[in-house]
């Protein structure tokens, strides 16, 4: 066991010292914070004297920062830089937080704290942020089982250090079943089809394992340019189907896991007097309840079916076009194929043309200038500063009067060891000090493709925007001047949280935004104006479809966790695959189980279980707030401050649907989600 006085994840500043932190630091580390921690609990619980803001909620909220941050960077190492050692220390203390994390709302005496408190004259004087505070938090315990007797206190605390446990080797099923696979072609013209970045990129993870050829994978820079471009319909469905099955199969079998999983969330629900985990997640977000929430996807499907069907049966007739009328009908496998030769097509225009112009390093710096502009906002890279990776990076932020606002890491390309897709986490979220508030510091990560070829990193159009959205997350962290922890930056409702995520993509579809980053990688010139003028054009090709996706996957989710029921529904791959099978634009498979690959619900406790709505939640507010960047200027700083203040600094300080009336002046119209997608009659 190592030395706790000398163990890297105790007392960690805020440059954090990855390149230190190994798997026998771990259990050590989060065994004594979790007994300092517990300390502190019974200290805020059992306080002698009269009860305060300061004594009871302020201690509240910052009761767990050291244990968070410790845990945070334990888990995103289990994200980013896993190993198998890593993996076990990993696996040790997950539940052991978990179960900690469960017991704070059970408290009795740490309920009791918060009643007493409430019941003061200061508490009936707090207004504002610390009034909410006071008010969400009495809410969360008791949403959370304070006010159950002691057999429904144990029985919860039992539920959410299995569901921790179940989410935990779900995420780790899907990260093991994705490296598992690997396509090696050896016969050059297997490739045909494929853009040169794609074979490059395929030529160099070959030779990285001492092979010949070209290796493909399912992380999404093989994948996704494989399905799209690769002529040999034999290897797309067979790329298709290993990827639609992850983890569906000895020895990484989430079946039952997600089984497990829905049964437990249901009956936390149940037990906590909800009619449904749907119900029980959205009781403090802006749908308040599930059956809202499928309201509102059921209106979006009403308008979206009629252009869903016009664009599938403009691609069939596409392909009959191609090669005849006796060409057979589209497979999963064909969409994405034909989709794109429609693309070019009709546009003369395909991902791979933009490709040069979106440079990473030009896309992050022009980026970096854009809310500069809006927001006054200052960006630079810090060199030498160790991260996870040799490929990570670290920036700093500072406010246009030279105050330090924060900083971030930033990992975007693939690795074994490190889990798919995109994201954003906060490490730290600024203290209040006597110079005000203290700075934050955040991650961004993806997986795009690397820089291959003697080429710098290039990114699809589709990355940029991926970019601008994470960035969108860190800048609602970065910027929140919110000064309790639990109110701060991102802490808001699960269905407003990407409002400052999506409304950044809006930027990439601009021409004086990409006239600041899109110029080609060897010239320097910039994006011409005709390519802009079919990207704008191909903008909405296929809209429908891209809509219908989106809410598909939320009309499942609510399906699983508001109706479900095994014993009359049956096996809950087939179950959701009928459910799938009404929004595709071709048939499943019977072995599409792509819900055993579904880390967006079943990787976390939470995550966007019941919530995956929000995406179009959100996009709808998006929508309706850029309108003000297109009738102010989409480099407006009065714009750009008007949504500083009263978005991006706020985090959950006042209720979502008041802060976008704050900055709009008025309430969201559907309206304009739809305008923009082009699905208008």
């Amino acid at each position: 066991m190592t030395d706790i006085k000398n163990n890297p994840l105790l007392g960690i500043g805020f440059e954090i010292p990855f390149h230190r932190i190994r798997a026998e630091h771990v259990e050590p580390a989060i065994r004594h914070l979790l007994e300092v921690t517990e300390s502190k609990l019974e200290a805020v619980a059992s306080v002698s004297v009269p009860r305060t803001y300061e004594n009871t909620m302020t201690a509240v909220d910052r009761l767990t920062d050291e244990l968070d941050l410790a845990l945070t960077v334990v888990r995103h190492l289990e994200s980013v830089a896993t190993t198998p050692e890593f993996r076990a220390a990993y696996n040790v203390v997950e539940p052991l937080a978990s179960a900690f994390y469960a017991r704070i709302p059970l408290h009795d005496g740490l309920w009791r704290a918060l009643n007493e408190f409430a019941a003061t004259p200061e508490a009936a004087s707090l207004q504002g942020v610390k009034k909410r505070f006071l008010e969400k938090t009495i809410a969360a315990f008791r949403r959370q089982g304070a006010a159950l007797p002691p057999p429904g206190k144990a029985e919860l605390e039992k539920m959410d250090v299995e569901l921790s446990a179940l989410t935990t080797k779900f995420s780790e099923n899907v990260l093991d079943s994705t490296n598992a696979f690997e396509l090696i072609l050896e016969r050059e013209e297997q490739l045909s089809g494929l853009p040169e970045s794609a074979i490059e990129v395929a030529r160099e993870s070959a030779a990285a394992k001492g092979m010949n050829g070209w290796r493909f994978t399912l992380q999404q820079p093989s994948y996704l340019p494989l399905m799209t471009y690769m002529d040999d319909r034999t290897l797309r469905e067979r790329v298709y189907r290993a990827y639609q099955t992850r983890a569906s199969a000895p020895p990484y079998q989430n079946k039952e896991i997600l089984s497990q999983i829905l049964e437990l969330r249901g009956a936390k629900a149940r037990l906590l007097s909800f009619a449904d985990f749907a119900d029980f997640i959205l009781e403090d977000r802006m749908a308040a309840r599930g059956a809202r929430a499928q309201q509102f996807l059921d209106d979006l499907h009403a308008k979206t079916e009629p252009f869903f069907r016009v664009e599938n049966d403009d691609l069939t007739a596409y392909r009959k076009q191609l090669e005849g009328e006796n060409a057979p009908p589209l497979q999963p496998w064909d969409v994405a194929y034909y989709a794109e030769k429609l693309r070019k097509t009709r546009f003369d225009l395909d991902e791979e043309m933009l490709r040069p112009y979106f440079p990473m390093e030009r896309v992050l710096e022009g980026m970096f200038e854009i809310v500069h502009r809006l927001y006054g906002i200052q960006i630079a890279e810090k060199p030498g500063v160790e991260g996870w990776d040799p490929q990570v990076k670290f920036y700093r932020i500072h406010d246009s009067d030279g105050s330090f606002l924060g900083a971030f890491y930033a990992d975007w390309f693939p690795r074994e060891n490190k889990r798919g897709g995109a994201w954003m986490d906060a490490f730290l979220t600024g203290s209040p000090t006597p110079f005000g508030l203290g700075p934050h510091l955040g991650l961004m990560c993806g997986n795009m493709n690397p820089p291959s070829g003697g080429k710098p990193a290039l990114l699809t159009h589709r990355d940029v925007e991926t970019v601008f959205h994470e960035f969108g997350h860190l800048l609602h962290h970065c910027l929140t001047r919110v000064e309790v922890r639990s109110l701060a930056g991102t802490s808001v409702a699960w269905d407003f949280v990407e409002l400052p995520s999506q409304i950044m993509e809006n930027w990439c579809w601009e021409r004086e935004a990409l006239d600041l980053f899109a110029r080609h990688w060897e010239t320097g010139a910039p994006l011409p104006e005709d390519l802009f003028a079919r990207m704008q054009r191909a903008r909405t090709f296929r809209a429908a479809n891209a809509m219908m996706r989106q809410i598909s996957f939320g009309c499942v989710d609510l399906a699983l966790h508001r109706q479900y029921k095994a014993e009359r529904d049956g096996d809950v791959i087939a179950y959701s695959r009928r459910l799938l099978a009404a929004f595709s634009a071709a048939p499943l498979p019977a072995d599409h189980a792509m819900m055993n690959g579904f880390t967006h619900l079943f990787a976390n406790p939470v995550g966007y279980a019941a919530a995956y709505y929000s995406y179009k939640w959100a996009e709808v507010l998006d929508a309706d707030a850029f309108s003000v960047f297109k009738r102010e200027g989409v480099f407006s700083r009065k714009a750009g401050m008007r949504f500083r203040t009263e978005i991006l600094a706020k985090g959950d300080s006042e209720e979502p649907a008041g802060m976008f009336r704050g900055f709009l002046g008025r309430d969201p119209d559907p309206s304009a989600l739809f305008e923009r997608a082009g699905l208008v009659a």
